[in-house]
């Protein structure tokens, strides 16, 4: 395992390369699968989230709906700017420049409810990985959700592969994996914060 993260630079030469240097936009690929991030939420609504890495900012308007508030931070500031430009009609969602993990939103008592790493745990060095997963566990209320979700293709500029990312996370204390959607491109897990013991959808809902 290499010992250095992917360096600031490389967003920022992306950005400067194109507006949107993923295709996010227009790929039915990171449509469809926005969709289906979206979808695997296991509540209706969430009072407080928080998305790192949120790039132009298309997970970010899928999300905005399922949210009371939402804070979506990008360590790019082209990526920031399109990303306010996008959220500019939801006065619920604020868009800030932020280099995670050496940064963190201050929570306080008033932890997220719901995070969501999309396509960021690969750029991680060891250290900045276990700085990462720390301040995101300590971020979480009581029950909160964690969706991460991740490309799963060798890519030269990351770290550790999608599948190594979901390996870690899934033996992290104080998280419990309540759901799993694999693919061949992506795998998806939904993790809640334990205690309190993990409930499915369904029991959540009364149903058993």
């Amino acid at each position: 395992m290499t010992a250095r993260g992917t360096p600031a630079e490389y967003f920022d030469g992306m950005y400067a390369g194109a507006e949107d240097p993923w295709g996010f936009e227009t790929r039915w690929y990171d449509q469809r699968k926005h969709d289906v991030t979206v979808a695997c939420l296991p509540r209706r609504r969430y009072r407080s989230a928080f998305e790192p890495g949120c790039s132009t900012g298309m997970l970010t308007r899928r999300l905005a709906p399922r949210c009371d508030r939402l804070l979506a931070v990008d360590i790019a500031a082209a990526a920031v700017a399109s990303a306010r430009r996008r959220l500019a009609d939801q006065p619920h969602v604020r868009v800030e420049r932020m280099s995670v993990p050496d940064e963190w939103p201050a929570v306080a008592d008033d932890r997220f409810d719901l995070i969501v790493l999309s396509e960021l745990g690969y750029y991680f060095d060891d250290a900045g990985w276990d700085r990462l997963v720390a301040r995101t566990v300590d971020s979480l209320a009581p029950g909160g959700t964690l969706v991460a979700v991740h490309w799963r293709p060798a890519v030269a500029e990351h770290v550790r592969g999608g599948d190594e990312v979901h390996r870690l996370l899934d033996g992290v204390d104080g998280l419990a994996r309540t759901a799993r959607h694999e693919e061949a491109d992506f795998l998806l897990d939904v993790f809640l914060r334990v205690p309190p013991p993990a409930r499915s959808v369904a029991q959540a809902d009364g149903l058993w």
